[in-house]
């Protein structure tokens, strides 16, 4: 069976970072959820709109239509994908049985930091304040692991490797 990490959280969290990194550590194939967001999404939130649950829907179908295409041919993968809310979730572990979460946690205050000093990426730092206020902690239910984003990269990614090493 195939293993598939989402590493998720707010922009500016550091999630493509993160699973680049373990994608490379662990020879798995890397998705960036970013490229699934069709013109009007991306569009959208240039503007500095953000987006809401109609929207967003498409874009996670797609997403979980990819970990399953993955899935039926036995590759693992890891996805950098916001996963805001337990629903959106949801719709992301349609894609394969027990998808893994990895929640890249941090303050406004350390986010908007970072958020303010990222060139090049399409997510204004004005919309950070609705993605803390979508944002839902993994639930007891879940399969995951919070992790706090302070940390080096590296470090999560020892983190995160050992985790799914102990697993298998």
């Amino acid at each position: 069976m195939a293993t598939h990490v989402i590493v998720m959280g707010v922009a500016g969290s550091g999630k493509s970072t993160v699973a680049e990194l373990l994608a490379a550590r662990l020879g798995l194939r890397f998705a960036e959820a970013d490229r699934f967001h069709p013109p009007a999404n991306i569009a959208k939130m240039e503007r500095g709109v953000p987006l809401d649950d109609a929207d967003r829907l498409p874009w996670l179908n797609d997403i979980a239509a990819w970990i399953r295409e993955r899935e039926a041919e036995g590759v693992s993968t890891v996805v950098a994908c916001s996963a805001l809310k337990r629903r959106y979730r949801d719709i992301l572990r349609t894609g394969a049985p027990d998808v893994f979460f990895a929640h890249l946690a941090g303050t406004p205050e350390v986010i908007g930091e970072r958020l303010a000093a990222r060139s090049g990426h399409f997510f204004p730092p004005a919309l950070l304040s609705s993605q803390f206020r979508d944002l839902e902690p993994l639930q007891p239910d879940e399969r995951g692991i919070t992790l706090d984003v302070t940390e080096p990269p590296e470090r999560l990614v020892d983190r995160l490797a050992a985790l799914l090493a102990a697993k298998q």
